[in-house]
């Protein structure tokens, strides 16, 4: 169960990465990468970030980048939150498929 502390923390860095993602995303028309939750240890040093990527096709490619970018998003996070985080958490990446998971139930329920 999650305190109080980071769960805000936690809201205040998928923000924060929600819109790093909106600013990359911009210049690659036909993509979108959104953060649907994140999560953060209880020694705040670790942020598990869950992305929905639009479309579900270039899911695996787009998250291998920005996991081989991990490095430079961090940095960029780093930036933005410096004043109210003392201490900038290790990120990880997951790929969120409750939307295409949400869509094969509705195509099962419609046959």
């Amino acid at each position: 169960m999650q305190e109080t502390r980071q769960n805000k923390i936690a809201r205040l860095l998928q923000k924060e990465l929600s819109l790093i993602f909106q600013q990359q995303t911009r210049a690659t028309h036909g993509t979108m990468v959104s953060v649907t939750r994140t999560k953060i240890s209880p020694d705040l040093s670790i942020c598990t970030a869950y992305l929905s990527i639009f479309p579900s096709e270039k899911g695996e490619e787009i998250l291998t980048n920005i996991n081989a970018n991990v490095k430079s998003i961090r940095y960029e996070l780093g930036t933005k939150v410096r004043n109210q985080l003392r201490i900038v958490p290790e990120l990880r990446f997951f790929i969120d498929d409750s939307l295409d998971y949400i869509d094969r139930i509705d195509e099962l329920l419609k046959k």
